[in-house]
C-alpha cells in the first residue's frame, strides 16, 4: 500500500482539492488522515478538521473525522506529546486509516513548515511513515518558481522521496510552460502536472455561506446548493438597483437589510440565486411568503451589511460534502492535467 504526504509551500495552494481530484481518478480504495488539523469545525460536540470531514463523507470511510487528526493547537500539542509520542501517534493513525486501502493520503498543514514546533511538519510526517511526498505549488508564477527553487536548493529533505510537484492555479498554462517549466525541470524534481486556474472553483454555494456565517435559513432550504458567482450590495432603492449592470448578472447574491422590502422583492423579480438579510431584521410575513413562493433561498445574519460583505470577501472557497459539481470538476481537471498514473 502506497503512502503519500501532500504538502504545500504556501497557504491555500489547493492541497485538499488535488487530493479529491486524485482520489476520483485513482483505481482502488483511498484512506486519509490529517495529523495537524488547521480548519477546525465544531460538530456534534466534537472538534473535526473540515477537510477530514469532507474526505470521510466523500469516500465512506469508517473512521470518524476527529480520529483523523491529533490536534489543532500548538500549545496543547507541545504540552501533551513528545517527539517520540507524536511519531507513534501518527503511525497509529496511519495504520488504522490504511486498513484495506490501496493508497493513503496524509495531508500536511498550511505550509511545508507548519507544525515544525510540534514535530508535525510535512517532512516529519513523510519520515515517520516512510511515505512519498507530493508538493503542491500555487500562487503567482514567479512565486511558484521561487518556491520550487528554494525547496531544491535550500531545504534538506534527506532520504525523503519527492514523488513529484503539482503546480496549481496557473493563470496561463501555455505561457507558464514556455517561461518556467524548463527551469523547474532542471531541478530534477518530477513535475506531475500543471493545473490551470479555474474560476468555477472559486465560487461559493449558499450552503457553504450559511454554515460559515451561522445564518438562519428563512426560505428555500432545499435550494442551498445554488452557486454564487456575483455579489450585489443592496444599499439603495430597488428601482435604482435594477438599473445597475451587476444587478443583471447571473447567479447573484443580494445582501441587504431585512427592512429593505423593495430590494428583497426586486431580488426575487430578477431571479437572484439567494438573498442575505443583515442586522437580524426579519421582513414582514407577506414578503417572506412571496420569497418562499419564488423558491429563492433567503438567509438571516446578525452582522450588518458591511461586516457580512467583508466576511464573505475573506472566505476561502472550500469544497462541501454536497458540492457535486465541484467534485466532478476536480475529477476532470486532474484527469486532464496531472500524470496521476505515475503515483502507482
Amino acid at each position: 500500500m502506497k503512502k503519500i504526504v501532500i504538502a504545500s509551500l504556501r497557504e491555500n495552494a489547493g492541497k485538499t482539492s488535488v487530493v479529491v481530484g486524485l482520489s476520483e481518478n485513482l483505481d482502488g480504495t483511498v484512506g486519509y488522515i490529517k495529523p495537524f488539523g488547521d480548519r477546525m469545525l465544531y460538530s456534534k460536540k466534537r472538534l473535526w478538521d473540515q477537510d477530514a470531514a469532507l474526505m470521510t463523507y466523500l469516500y465512506s470511510m469508517p473512521e470518524r473525522p476527529d480520529d483523523m487528526s491529533i490536534g489543532f493547537d500548538h500549545s496543547k500539542l507541545r504540552y501533551m506529546y513528545t517527539e517520540e509520542s507524536i511519531r507513534q501517534k501518527v503511525c497509529t493513525l496511519a495504520d488504522t486509516a490504511s486498513q484495506q486501502k490501496d493508497i493513503l493520503f496524509v495531508e500536511g498543514g498550511k505550509s511545508i513548515s507548519y507544525g515544525e514546533s510540534v514535530h508535525l511538519n510535512a517532512l516529519d510526517l513523510a519520515r515517520y511513515l516512510n511515505a512519498g511526498l507530493i508538493i503542491i505549488a500555487g500562487g503567482h508564477d514567479d512565486a511558484i518558481l521561487d518556491d520550487i527553487l528554494f525547496l531544491k536548493n535550500k531545504v534538506s529533505v534527506g532520504d525523503i522521496t519527492i514523488d513529484g510537484i503539482v503546480v496549481n492555479k496557473v493563470r496561463d498554462k501555455e505561457e507558464f510552460e514556455s517561461t518556467y517549466l524548463q527551469d523547474i525541470q532542471k531541478t530534477g524534481l518530477p513535475v506531475l502536472g500543471i493545473i490551470p486556474y479555474c474560476r468555477d472553483l472559486t465560487y461559493f454555494t449558499l450552503k457553504f455561506l450559511a454554515d460559515k456565517l451561522f445564518a438562519k435559513v428563512l426560505t428555500g432550504e432545499d435550494r442551498l446548493d445554488r452557486t454564487i458567482k456575483n455579489i450585489f450590495i443592496g444599499a439603495m432603492s430597488g428601482s435604482t438597483a435594477v438599473q445597475k449592470p451587476l444587478f443583471k448578472k447571473e447567479a447573484k447574491l443580494i445582501i441587504t437589510g431585512g427592512d429593505r422590502t423593495d430590494m428583497i422583492l426586486a431580488a426575487v423579480e430578477s431571479n437572484a440565486a439567494g438573498i442575505i438579510l443583515t442586522n437580524n431584521i426579519i421582513p414582514p410575513s407577506n414578503v417572506i411568503a412571496r420569497v418562499e413562493e419564488s423558491g429563492t433561498p433567503m438567509l438571516l445574519v446578525t452582522t450588518d451589511t458591511y461586516q457580512t460583505e467583508r466576511q464573505i470577501e475573506n472566505m476561502v472557497p472550500l469544497m462541501t460534502v454536497d458540492d457535486v459539481q465541484r467534485r466532478e470538476l476536480l475529477k476532470n481537471i486532474v484527469k486532464e492535467n496531472v500524470n496521476y498514473a505515475a503515483l502507482k
